[in-house]
C-alpha cells in the first residue's frame, strides 16, 4: 500500500517541478520510431513502480520494460509501433506522443542520434544578450 502510494505522489509531484529547463526544439519528425522504442520515465524506478502505474494509468499498458540502461534507469518501448517505426494506433496516440519532443522538462532532455529534432537550450547568458 505504501508503494502505492508513493507512486501516486511522484506522478502528481512532477506536475509541479518549481524549475524546469527551457530549450528550443528545431527540425522534424524522421518517423524512425527510436523515440517510441527507446523512452525514459524520470519517476519511475522499478518494475513494481511501473506496474502500479499502469494500474492507475490504463493507457500505460501500452508500454513495457525494454531492459535498464548502463545507468540501471529503466528503459520503455511501446507496443504500438511498427517495424517501420510508425504507430499504429495514431488517431488514439497519448498527449506525451502528440506533443514530442516537449518544450518544457524537469531535466536536461535529449534526443536520440539520428532524429530530426535538434535541442536548443537557452542558457542564463542567452537572456542577457
Amino acid at each position: 500500500m505504501f508503494d502505492l502510494l508513493k507512486s501516486i505522489f511522484y506522478e502528481i509531484s512532477s506536475y509541479f517541478v518549481p524549475e524546469k529547463q527551457i530549450y528550443e526544439i528545431t527540425g522534424e519528425c524522421k518517423k524512425c520510431g527510436k523515440c517510441c522504442n527507446y523512452m525514459y520515465s524520470i519517476d519511475t524506478y522499478t518494475e513494481k513502480e511501473f506496474k502500479i502505474m499502469q494500474t492507475i494509468f490504463p493507457k500505460y499498458k501500452r508500454f513495457y520494460i525494454k531492459g535498464r540502461d548502463e545507468d540501471g534507469n529503466l528503459i520503455f518501448a511501446c507496443k504500438l509501433v511498427t517495424p517501420e517505426g510508425l504507430c499504429s494506433d495514431y488517431k488514439n496516440r497519448l498527449r506525451m506522443c502528440k506533443k514530442y519532443p516537449a518544450r518544457f522538462v524537469a531535466y536536461r532532455a535529449q534526443l536520440h542520434e539520428g532524429c530530426g529534432y535538434k535541442v536548443n537550450f537557452k542558457e542564463f547568458k542567452d537572456y542577457l544578450d
